[in-house]
């Protein structure tokens, strides 16, 4: 049975795949022809609980080499379009946040927001140069909705930088490891990102197959 489409609202989303190896339970996935986002029914999620226990097990750390040189592929690109001392908000620091600290050693102000680790809703009441979610978009319950809460709390001019796997194609999608986590629940392509950056008349900057970028219209 089809179903409502968790990105672009699109009432016609089909099922493209199940998958029962992978997980503890069945996670049935669908497909949307408008945004060609995938995702994970909403009844087929982990409790915010079991979210947070995963969540546990991350050992990022400001300290580790190869954690900086992994967000680097973010944080660079962003970095240097950015004019000096400009303020941030990094969307999902997590447990250990390291890419803030990476932004406050180029010189920048920044604050930190998470849902688990820095639940501090006045932050969207400010305004920023730049905003960054890295490995964060393919967690969210509603991601349009979250987008859009980042976007109005982005200057004109200003950059959201987004860090997050794209899928290859429907194809070879039951092969991707990328969606074996079980926290993993909407996955996106060039495509989806196109529709949101026509939304909001922003043509999104692809770097690599994990960093988008929108410059917000002056």
């Amino acid at each position: 049975m089809p179903q409502s489409c968790i990105f672009c609202q699109y009432n016609g989303a089909t099922h493209l795949h199940s998958d029962d190896t992978r997980h503890e339970y069945k996670r049935d996935y669908f497909h949307c022809a408008e945004c060609n986002v995938i995702f994970v029914p909403p009844d087929q999620r982990l409790s915010p609980q079991q979210e947070f226990q995963r969540y546990e097990l991350h050992e990022n750390s400001p300290v580790d080499p190869e954690y900086r040189a992994f967000l680097s592929r973010l944080f660079e690109p962003v970095n240097s379009r950015l004019k000096p001392a400009s303020r941030g908000l990094d969307f999902g620091s997590g447990p250990g946040p390291t890419l803030s600290v990476m932004f406050e050693e180029a010189g920048h102000d920044m604050a930190l927001y998470d849902v688990f680790y820095a639940n501090r809703p006045k932050v969207f009441r400010d305004q920023y140069d730049f905003i960054t979610t890295s490995e964060t978009a393919e967690h969210l319950f509603h991601p349009l909705e979250e987008f859009e809460r980042l976007w109005n709390c982005l200057k004109p001019g200003g950059i959201l930088g987004i860090m997050t796997q794209l899928y290859p194609d429907n194809n070879t999608f039951k092969d991707w490891h990328y969606k074996n986590d079980d926290t993993h629940v909407v996955f996106y392509s060039h495509k989806s990102f196109r529709w949101l950056g026509k939304r909001w008349e922003a043509e999104p900057e692809f770097i690599g197959n994990d960093v988008i970028l929108f410059l917000k219209p002056l």
